[in-house]
């Protein structure tokens, strides 16, 4: 019988939204929570059929409704709603009337234009935000290790704040815009570091020490607040 791609069930302890994957990859039936849409993704092997992951559902059921109800309330892209940026909370403010698509003023992300293209452009100005930020802090940090990256993308991604491939390609979440500057800091270290160091042994986290200040309180800033990011927009 064919998987459906999400539907909700009734839990012991509540309704839950679950999205199911399948994986050639999978070796067993792992379960884990998506806090950007705020569901349970249960990812099944190949030979492994709805049953097994229903199985683990209930077992794990008061897990799942512990971890469902601590995430952070859901925050859109909307008039008046606060975002962070660096930081520190912006209030986005329509200005239907204006020019200029978005922009910072004072505390204000201030967004022009119709109603209906407001998330968008609230979207578009972090994005292009994150990519300058984040590509200035690669810039400066690879130029100390005498090394370039092939290239430098941000995406919206689910369970990783960067990513460096074999190839020297580096990715960041866009969301990491909205965090202080001293965790954009620690996540490009962390991941111009695995430019030199495709591992996380003794002189992987000796290169980040050089590269940043910032790891000791970025870590646990990130386990602690970074739910909150994915929970914006």
């Amino acid at each position: 019988m064919d998987l459906p791609c999400s539907e909700t069930l009734a839990l012991p302890r509540g309704p839950a939204h679950i999205e199911w994957r399948r994986s050639a990859r999978a070796r067993r039936v792992s379960l884990r929570i998506d806090a950007r849409g705020g569901a349970v993704v249960v990812t099944l092997p190949p030979r492994a059929g709805r049953g097994a992951g229903m199985a683990l559902l209930m077992t794990h059921a008061d897990w799942v409704a512990e971890r469902l109800a601590a995430l952070p309330d859901a925050v859109p892209f909307a008039d008046g709603a606060m975002v962070p940026i660096d930081g520190r909370p912006h209030r986005i403010r329509h200005m239907p009337h204006a020019r200029g698509g978005a922009w910072l003023q004072d505390d204000e992300l201030c967004v022009s234009g119709a109603a209906e293209f407001l998330r968008r452009r609230v979207l578009d100005f972090l994005r292009a935000e994150a990519r300058r930020r984040l590509t200035a802090l690669v810039v400066v940090k690879s130029e100390r290790l005498g090394i370039t990256p092939r290239r430098i993308s941000v995406k919206d991604t689910h369970s990783r704040w960067g990513s460096c491939a074999s190839d020297g390609s580096l990715a960041f979440s866009w969301r990491l815009v909205m965090a202080p500057e001293l965790v954009q800091d620690y996540v490009v270290a962390h991941e111009v570091a695995h430019l030199r160091h495709m591992n996380h042994g003794k002189r992987f986290w000796a290169l980040v020490d050089k590269l940043t200040p910032h790891a000791a309180e970025a870590i646990p800033w990130l386990r602690t607040e970074g739910s909150r990011l994915l929970r914006t927009g």
